[in-house]
């Protein structure tokens, strides 16, 4: 055993260090500890993290592991507020359920994702980010988070969900305080909800008096053949969801995307000249620094024995995305961008029934606001000291800050 693994980890778990870079303990715990037992720091709650690829993949495939938290946890995890508050929309989500319920409510969300509405939305996020460009372009040093990541992913969700734009920033700031890493701000986190779903439940009455060609619409008048529709909380909590899953973490992503290719000028000069690496890229950048840091929690239903560890029944289990993305065991040379990669499949998006329900757009918007920006922008460059860059603190998220670039190549760094 080297020293590195006596000593432990290089920082601990969801720590102010480990946010910054957590690929160093995400790596010493799959060598060392690869199903770990810390205590959460919300709550100070016993949970074990999952960080190799095959495993990680069994928890989000095992029904074993169940997404209903509020089912099957602790009364300790309970608690700690950790689980959706009974009664309320987001205690029946999508992401928080179990078949056959998530059978039926996935059934139906995914009817109006129709080949015609995907491909529309293409010629959607096209028009949108040749406009964002045009405006960054005016700027010549500007903020790919705010000024470009943020604003094609707040404008593309705004456009295919039917919202009002000017609310995306407060709804930005309710989802970061929705999944508090800090224990002094647990408080916020039902409340943050909440204004998410006030806002979710405005949108589906406006859209019934008032529907259009956006989803909200179309999941309003969806139904199975046998007639079977969302009831209006499954309607709120499924515009929720779409919400919080389609805004701060494409944003994320694709920030992360284009850090990653600033870090590496041979990738961005790739892109760039083959264009038709543009998907292939985008599968690349999700496995090599995505904006999923981890999965939602699973809760063991009953005493599992994983990789040769006993979780206990009840035992809240995080699937370490990130990390399964980098496991040497699956991915050869994990450390190394190759935006032409090809085989592996990575789980930037979850795995099994669970997995993103918005993928295909994430994917659509990725591909072409990436390969926009590098090459509409040959010179761009970092417009400070690569150190300065900060990452939000997340346990769920990774997403940079701001990321403050200049068009020219000309830096202030």
């Amino acid at each position: 055993m080297t020293s590195a693994a006596i000593s432990g980890p290089p920082t601990a778990l969801f720590s102010p260090a480990y946010y910054q870079d957590p690929y160093p303990t995400l790596t010493w715990l799959q060598e060392n500890s690869p199903v770990h037992e810390f205590r959460f720091p919300v709550g100070d709650v016993p949970t074990w993290i999952v960080t190799r690829y095959e495993d990680v993949k069994a928890v989000l495939a095992d029904p074993r592991y169940s997404a209903e938290a509020a089912t099957y946890a602790t009364p300790e995890f309970k608690a700690a507020g950790l689980v959706a508050a009974e009664g309320t929309i987001l205690e029946r989500g999508i992401a928080v359920v179990d078949p056959p319920h998530h059978t039926r409510l996935r059934r139906l969300a995914m009817k109006p994702f129709t080949t015609r509405r995907v491909q529309e939305w293409r010629e959607t996020v096209r028009a949108i980010v040749g406009r964002t460009l045009e405006d960054c372009a005016r700027r010549e040093r500007f903020d790919v988070m705010d000024d470009y990541a943020g604003e094609v992913a707040a404008k593309t969700l705004g456009e295919i969900l039917g919202f009002r734009i000017e609310r995306h920033r407060e709804l930005v700031e309710a989802l970061n305080q929705a999944f508090p890493s800090d224990p002094a701000l647990i408080h916020e986190a039902g409340p943050a909800f909440g204004r998410i779903c006030e806002y979710s439940a405005e949108l589906v009455a406006e859209k019934r008096l008032h529907p259009g060609e956006d989803l909200t619409s179309a999941l309003i008048q969806t139904s199975d053949d046998d007639g079977d529709r969302l009831d209006e909380d499954e309607l709120v909590g499924m515009v929720a969801a779409m919400i919080m899953g389609g805004s701060d973490t494409v944003r994320g992503f694709i920030g992360n995307a284009v850090l990653a290719l600033l870090d590496h000028p041979d990738q961005a000069d790739l892109l760039r000249t083959s264009p038709d690496l543009a998907g292939n890229a985008v599968e690349e950048l999700l496995r090599y620094d995505g904006a999923l840091s981890t999965a939602l929690f699973r809760v063991t239903t009953e005493e599992i024995e994983l990789a040769g560890t006993k979780l206990p029944a009840g035992a809240p289990v995080i699937a370490g995305l990130l990390a399964a993305n980098r496991d040497p065991r699956h991915f050869p040379e994990p450390e190394r961008l190759d935006i032409a990669r090809t085989g592996k499949r990575h789980v930037g998006f979850g795995h099994g029934l669970h997995n993103c329900m918005g993928a295909a757009l994430a994917r659509l918007e990725g591909e072409i606001a990436i390969h926009a920006l590098v090459e509409r922008f040959p010179k761009l460059a970092l417009d400070v000291p690569r150190e300065e860059l900060r990452y939000i603190d997340s346990w769920a998220i990774r997403r940079l800050t701001a990321l403050p670039v200049t068009a020219s190549g000309t830096s202030r760094a």
